[in-house]
């Protein structure tokens, strides 16, 4: 059985649609199995020991399996943005990124198409490939697809999104994203171990979990962050993000959330954060939500 052959009843993210995408069908991700890149460039914006000064080397793929109803990311995660493209070419991106001094691959919203990027990254390291690799994504996560890609990833950068099953239906969908988070993340770490960095500071191995701040949320914010160092101490990072950025289009059901985190909730949350403890973690400071800050998906480099 070829990997490409699992997307005929697609199973490969946690709604198991079935989708038969290796002919044209598309399940909750909006793509069939087609490989779809929205952007594939240096990309300064993510933590100091990913972006470094040279850049990640981020591949942003189209479509999501999550459907948040906040997303800053939305023209691709619906996948309307995008260019389709061979596994082949995906394989020289990864090599024109290199060549570009990128610090690492950095695979964002890769799981979907997990069969098709371990090819790539296959192809890719038998051409001389040999940057770190990093699977950006939401947290909600098949094993399967973790599996598929874990022979390649080098450090895991899974979302942390929710504790609270109310709010995970709510928002995206997901009654169970915690229960499949925490499996998620758990196989993660038992792949990866504890964090590995070069002279330079720039992650080599391990994990970093994100979680991004919602307005109204903050009673849940400190749940997710509680439970993470509860379970997993410092061997893991914690990136407390407060960038969410309303996208008003999406929200006029979900008022709540037409606004931004403001200082005294992020600070109050922070503070949360220090003191439980947490010691290995990134925090925020600046004007981050803006629509400035999400980078443009105008296929450059694909």
């Amino acid at each position: 059985m070829s990997l490409l052959d699992l997307y005929t009843s697609c199973q490969l993210c946690p709604r198991n649609c079935k989708a038969d995408r290796q002919h044209g069908q598309t399940g909750f991700c909006h793509v069939p199995a087609d490989l779809k890149v929205a952007r594939a460039a240096l990309h300064m914006w993510e933590e100091p020991c990913i972006s470094g000064e040279a850049g990640s080397g981020a591949v942003f793929f189209s479509g999501c399996s999550v459907g948040c109803v906040f997303c800053q990311n939305h023209a691709i995660a619906a996948g309307q943005s995008g260019k389709r493209i061979s596994i082949e070419r995906l394989a020289d991106i990864f090599l024109e990124l290199q060549t570009k001094g990128a610090n690492n691959i950095n695979l964002v919203t890769p799981e979907h198409y997990a069969p098709s990027i371990a090819l790539a990254l296959d192809m890719a390291k038998a051409k001389g490939l040999h940057l770190p690799i990093i699977c950006n994504c939401s947290g909600y996560s098949s094993l399967t697809a973790l599996r598929i890609l874990s022979d390649h990833v080098n450090v895991w950068l899974p979302d942390f999104k929710y504790y609270s099953p109310e709010l995970s239906r709510k928002y995206s969908h997901a009654p169970d994203y915690f229960t499949v988070a925490c499996q998620a993340l758990q196989f993660m770490y038992e792949q990866a171990g504890d964090p590995v960095f070069d002279d330079s500071g720039i992650i080599q191995k391990g994990i970093i979990v994100r979680h991004l701040t919602l307005p109204g949320c903050m009673e849940d914010s400190r749940s997710v962050i509680h439970y993470l160092h509860e379970t997993y101490g410092d061997k893991i990072y914690i990136s407390i993000m407060n960038q969410f950025t309303p996208v008003s289009e999406l929200l006029s059901d979900y008022p709540e959330l037409n606004h931004t985190i403001s200082t005294s909730d992020y600070d109050a949350l922070v503070d949360y954060a220090i003191d439980i403890g947490i010691e290995n973690g990134f925090i925020q400071e600046g004007e981050t939500a803006k629509e400035s800050f999400i980078p443009p998906f105008d296929n450059e480099g694909v």
